[in-house]
């Protein structure tokens, strides 16, 4: 509760709450921080931690992602009706009425279904329909590296949820940017790998470098290792850590 009141007690407003929940995200390990902040009343924390999707961090704003989606299958357990609360409004900010872009959003949806059988079971199809052309496609290329990393992360805990994903990666394989190939290639390796055998094993001479969040740390590392590995752990050689701030 401490991260709820000042030191004389008094409850934080919306920006001192962000500002602390900010603090508790930068902690290492992340998992401790994580664990503190779940411990708190999770309605109350939600909306300053999506604030914090706009971070001029790029750590801070991954980890604001995994705090929202693990702070809903928190609240699955307990309240399912306020988790599903949260789910709409991380949904209704990647609707073009909303008036913003949605960063952050579909991390945080995978990161809950991920967490959350019930979730998944309730979001998990709206999540893979994000790459599909013919239903909720989000054609903004940023939200697509998201929807990408959301489905290597559900796949991971709920391969069989994300499994309907399989047949949409190709066009993501073949793309021109590295992060895109990169995150698709894991998506691809965790989801369908003989379906896509031949473009894996093109992929794993691809040097090209990005960025990739693991749930608690920002590497770069570069589509070859995201190609060949199947879990994060693989991913090893030569990674170098980031703590990126935006200029």
């Amino acid at each position: 509760m401490e991260a709820l009141v000042a030191e004389n007690g008094a409850r934080l407003s919306g920006r001192a709450l962000r500002s602390a929940l900010a603090a508790r995200l930068g902690r290492e390990p992340f998992e401790e921080g994580l664990a503190r902040i779940l411990a708190l009343p999770l309605r109350r924390v939600v909306s300053p931690l999506i604030g914090l999707f706009c971070s001029r961090e790029a750590l801070l704003r991954w980890r604001a992602a995994v705090a929202v989606g693990a702070a809903a299958a928190r609240l699955a357990e307990q309240d399912p009706e306020s988790a599903r609360v949260v789910m709409r409004r991380l949904l209704w900010n990647l609707n073009d009425e909303s008036g913003g872009i949605g960063w952050g959003c579909v991390e945080a949806l995978g990161e809950a279904a991920a967490r959350s059988e019930r979730l998944a079971a309730e979001y998990g199809r709206l999540i893979v329909s994000f790459l599909d052309p013919a239903a909720a496609f989000l054609d903004h290329p940023g939200l697509q590296l998201g929807v990408l990393w959301a489905l290597g992360r559900l796949a991971e805990a709920r391969p069989v949820v994300a499994a309907p994903a399989g047949p949409l990666l190709g066009p993501f394989l073949d793309s021109g940017d590295a992060a895109c190939r990169g995150l698709a290639a894991r998506a691809a390796r965790r989801i369908d790998p003989e379906g896509h055998a031949r473009r894996l094993a093109e992929l794993a001479s691809d040097e090209s470098r990005l960025l990739w969040f693991d749930g608690a740390r920002l590497f770069e590392t570069t589509v070859a290792a995201m190609a060949a590995a199947a879990t994060p752990s693989l991913l090893s050689g030569g990674l170098q850590e980031h703590h990126g701030v935006d200029g």
